[in-house]
């Protein structure tokens, strides 16, 4: 990937003014054992937008990769996450992240999932407003967070996440939460971007891939990034990789685009947990 490719990721201005490429690299689900050589391909062809998370535990896998790269670390945006049971406890559990990942500090730190039954959410966010303040975390947000989540800490702290990372596909559009932060200057952010393969099948997605000479996947993450979504893919494999970074040579059609939002299954179209009941690590994240 050129630099003139990488520099095609537009970034995103966050509501406390720092940026964020709109597409990353996830790592979820990915082996401890081969992370190091998964992000070594995502930095070699073009990402620069890295997203793990405590529970992953590959955290020192993509730490190892990033040194190895030699790419100047203002180069590169990273984002790990909280994990659950140390809402009480968040300032240690980033100092182990950043001694897993060998970083100084994080692009952006997220509580990882909101979990109601614990009743941390308001501490947790109060330690990573903290953390932000002693750079330890340049920005901060929340993951799978509902609307009453965000109102609850917003109400007790003053501060609004600079991200929600959520659930959100073809299938699973989130309209009302979307309108919530936009309403709120919070960027969405959508992990499980490309859904189910079943909706790569779909007419409105195919007549769309044909249209314009890409794959499926293509296609959904460009509507992804036209509907105003970060998104996070992620594959194993060198050439999905590059495939899904190459998605800023064409635009969907407002007929496209449309077409695909179609889809949109609400509620029944959720495929991970429900973060009003989630309380374990995720399953999908």
């Amino acid at each position: 990937m050129s630099s003139s490719a990488q520099n095609a990721v537009p970034a995103i201005t966050l509501n406390d003014g720092r940026t964020i490429p709109q597409l990353g690299f996830g790592v979820f689900r990915i082996d401890p054992d081969e992370t190091r050589r998964v992000v070594s391909d995502a930095l070699e062809v073009g990402y620069r937008h890295i997203d793990t998370a405590a529970s992953y535990r590959n955290e020192s896998g993509v730490g190892a990769a990033i040194a190895a790269s030699g790419i100047p670390r203002e180069e590169l945006f990273v984002t790990t996450k909280l994990v659950n049971p140390r809402h009480e406890d968040a300032p240690a559990a980033l100092a182990e992240s950043l001694e897993a990942l060998g970083l100084d500090y994080v692009d952006l730190y997220l509580i990882h999932w909101p979990v109601p039954s614990q009743g941390k959410a308001v501490q947790a966010w109060t330690s990573l407003v903290q953390l932000r303040e002693q750079g330890l975390a340049r920005s901060i947000g929340v993951s799978n967070f509902r609307i009453a989540d965000l109102d609850e800490v917003v109400a007790a702290t003053g501060v609004t996440p600079a991200v929600n990372q959520i659930e959100l596909h073809v299938e699973f559009q989130q309209h009302e939460l979307k309108a919530y932060h936009a309403e709120h200057g919070i960027a969405t952010e959508a992990w499980y971007p490309l859904g189910g393969g079943e909706v790569s099948q779909a007419p409105a997605v195919l007549a769309a891939a044909e249209a314009h000479g890409v794959t499926p996947a293509q296609a959904i993450l460009r509507w992804q990034l036209q509907s105003g979504n970060i998104a996070i893919p992620k594959s194993s494999h060198r050439e999905r990789q590059v495939q899904n970074l190459d998605v800023f040579g064409f635009e969907l059609t407002a007929e496209e685009l449309e077409a695909i939002a179609a889809l949109d299954l609400g509620a029944a179209g959720r495929r991970g947990p429900d973060p009003s009941t989630f309380v374990a690590p995720p399953a999908r994240s």
